[in-house]
């Protein structure tokens, strides 16, 4: 049928896997940081939305370079569905990301526009220039301070923990990319990743992930347990597998699957240790 073919593939189009891990890690950290279940699911709605919206606009913005190198898993570059279609769709989530954000309440609303909105400003122009990790540090850096100030005693979200959600998407920008560096510079995208070049970039985005992790760890109250020494020793072989594939299969998307990981291992430790 037309419309479940369409819907297929506007969901390949929405960057599901970073977009659901998004989402949940929005969701479990507001449930961590004391959110009733109920803020926490209308927190992961807006995220939801919010995420949803960069995914379509990516694919919306990059369909014409997406077609020019023949990107196989790219619904609007194998005809699969329409660059109308998904542009649609992008501004669609991005009104619902406006209102859902701000029904939880001015100031949370403000800063996950802005985070979404950097985000979209990555993909309509910073990608290709060398700040393309500043979307990254600032959209992550401010998704822990839309959960904290949702609460009914509203905060910014600690310092270390900022800093460590950004620490985390710039590692995740760079590791994303590693598998389309050739693609991205033969299309007039070149961002960071493609300046540094697939070594540099590699170490970077292994440093940075572990760094995250550290310094999650490492400030938890009362200092690291033994169970934050074995998550952030799983986040270590982690990021070391991630470096592993990146230079010997630069094809395979898994450093960036690797980087989600990093990244589920931090927000639970978070989740852990509220």
């Amino acid at each position: 049928m037309p419309v479940v073919r369409t819907a297929a593939a506007l969901l390949r189009a929405s960057h599901l896997p970073p977009t659901l891990a998004v989402t949940a890690f929005a969701a479990a950290y507001a449930w961590g940081v004391g959110a009733p279940a109920g803020l926490a699911a209308r927190v992961a709605l807006a995220v939801l939305a919010g995420q949803l919206s960069v995914g379509w606009s990516n694919d919306w913005i990059d369909a014409a370079r997406d077609r020019a190198v023949a990107r196989p898993d790219k619904p609007v570059a194998t005809g699969a569905i329409t660059t109308g279609t998904v542009r649609a769709a992008a501004l669609v989530a991005a009104l619902a990301c406006v209102v859902l954000s701000f029904l939880l309440g001015t100031a949370p609303g403000a800063v996950h526009v802005v985070a979404v909105a950097s985000a979209w400003a990555y993909n309509a122009w910073l990608k290709s220039t060398p700040w393309s990790w500043a979307p990254y540090a600032l959209s992550f850096g401010l998704l822990p301070s839309v959960a904290t100030l949702a609460l009914d005693d509203p905060c910014v979200a600690p310092a270390t923990t900022t800093l460590a959600a950004a620490l985390l998407g710039v590692g995740a920008h760079l590791a994303n990319v590693l598998p389309d560096l050739e693609d991205d510079a033969a299309t007039g995208v070149v961002g960071l990743p493609h300046r540094l070049g697939r070594r540099r970039t590699t170490v970077a985005a292994v440093a940075l992930l572990l760094t995250a992790a550290a310094l999650v760890v490492l400030s938890m109250p009362g200092g690291p347990t033994p169970a934050g020494l074995v998550a952030l020793g799983a986040a270590a072989g982690l990021a070391a597998s991630a470096a592993w594939v990146a230079a010997r299969r630069p094809e395979r998307r898994y450093p960036f699957l690797a980087a989600i990981g990093v990244a589920a291992v931090a927000v639970g430790v978070l989740v852990a240790t509220g």
